[in-house]
C-alpha cells in the first residue's frame, strides 16, 4: 500500500496576481500582472473615470490541496478600486495539504479600496487558509467584507470535517485569527460562539486617520439602522472598536441573508462617507 505524500511534496496552482492602480488627469488607472491560474476581468468604470471597478477571476474554480492564491494589490493617491469576484470561493476537501489564499492591500494617502469578494465556502474535510492584510496611509479609506460559509447546508452537506484558518489584519491596529475546526463544538455550537449557524460575515470601514467623534457617531447610527430594519436584526450587531475603524458581524442560517445584510450596509456607509450611491457591480447582476 502506498504511502500519503508529505504535505511539502503535494503539488498544487501557483497563482499570482498584481493590481497597481494610480490616477491620471482624474481616472484611475490598473497596471496588472499574473503568473498562474489568477486572472483580472477588463476595468470598468460604471460610475466615472474616478472609481475602476475589477473583477478577479480564478478559471480552475475551486481551491484544493496545495494551491497558493496570492493577491497584491497597491492603490496610489487618490484613487478609487473596488474589487470582487464573478462568485464563490470553494476551498474542496484535502487529504493533507493545506489550501492558501493571501490578499496583500495597500493604500497610500488619499486612496479609496472596496473588498467586495462574493463569499468562501469551506467544504466539508477542507485544510485551508484565507488570509487578508491591508495599510492605509493617511486619510485613505477602505470599506471590506469577508464572508464565510460552512459547508453546505442548502444541499444537506454540513462542515463535518477539516478545518479553515481565517485571517483578518491591519498591521498595529486590527487582528482577528481564528482556526475553525469542524470538531470545535464550543467555537461552533455554543451562544459565545457561531452558535450553531453556518455563516459568519464580517465587514469593515478603515480609515488611516483617526474618525472625528462625529463622523464616526453618524456611521454608526446609519449602520444599526439598517440593522435594526433586517431580518437579521437579532444576529448582528456593530461596533467601534478603535478610533479609525467600524467592525459588523452577522450570523445567518444560508449565505443570501447576510450578503442582502452586507450590500445595503456597504451603500449606507458609501452614502455617508463619501457622498456616493450604492452603485453594484455589473457582475452581481448577472
Amino acid at each position: 500500500m502506498n504511502a500519503p505524500l508529505p504535505e511539502s511534496a503535494v503539488a498544487g496552482w501557483r497563482g499570482r496576481l498584481s493590481l497597481d492602480y494610480r490616477l491620471a488627469a482624474g481616472r484611475t488607472v490598473a497596471h496588472t500582472a499574473h503568473d498562474g491560474p489568477l486572472r483580472v476581468l477588463q476595468p470598468l468604470h460604471p460610475e466615472g473615470p474616478g472609481i475602476c471597478h475589477h473583477v478577479v477571476l480564478h478559471p480552475p474554480g475551486g481551491v484544493v490541496a496545495g494551491d497558493e492564491l496570492l493577491i497584491d494589490a497597491k492603490l496610489a493617491a487618490g484613487c478609487h478600486a473596488l474589487i470582487t469576484t464573478p462568485g464563490a470561493t470553494r476551498f474542496y476537501r484535502s487529504e493533507g495539504a493545506t489550501a492558501l489564499q493571501q490578499a496583500q492591500l495597500k493604500l497610500e494617502a488619499g486612496a479609496r479600496l472596496e473588498w467586495l469578494p462574493l463569499e468562501t465556502i469551506a467544504y466539508s474535510g477542507c485544510r485551508a487558509q484565507n488570509r487578508v492584510q491591508f495599510e492605509l496611509a493617511g486619510d485613505a479609506e477602505m470599506i471590506g467584507w469577508d464572508l464565510l460559509a460552512l459547508g453546505l447546508p442548502a444541499s444537506n452537506q454540513p462542515f463535518a470535517g477539516g478545518w479553515f484558518r481565517q485571517t483578518l489584519h491591519w498591521p498595529g491596529r486590527w487582528l482577528e485569527s481564528a482556526r475553525i475546526a469542524a470538531d470545535d463544538a464550543t467555537l461552533l455550537r455554543s451562544a459565545a460562539g457561531w452558535a450553531g449557524h453556518p455563516v459568519l460575515a464580517t465587514a469593515w470601514f478603515a480609515t488611516g486617520a483617526a474618525l472625528p467623534n462625529a463622523r464616526r457617531d453618524a456611521l454608526l447610527e446609519t449602520t444599526r439602522g439598517v440593522i435594526g430594519g433586517h431580518a437579521l436584526a437579532s444576529r448582528a450587531g456593530v461596533t467601534s472598536p478603535q478610533p479609525g475603524l467600524l467592525v459588523l458581524r452577522a450570523l445567518a442560517p444560508r449565505v443570501e441573508p447576510v450578503m442582502d445584510l452586507l450590500v445595503q450596509v456597504r451603500a449606507a456607509w458609501r452614502h455617508e462617507a463619501w457622498g456616493l450611491d450604492g452603485a453594484a457591480p455589473r457582475i452581481w447582476r448577472t
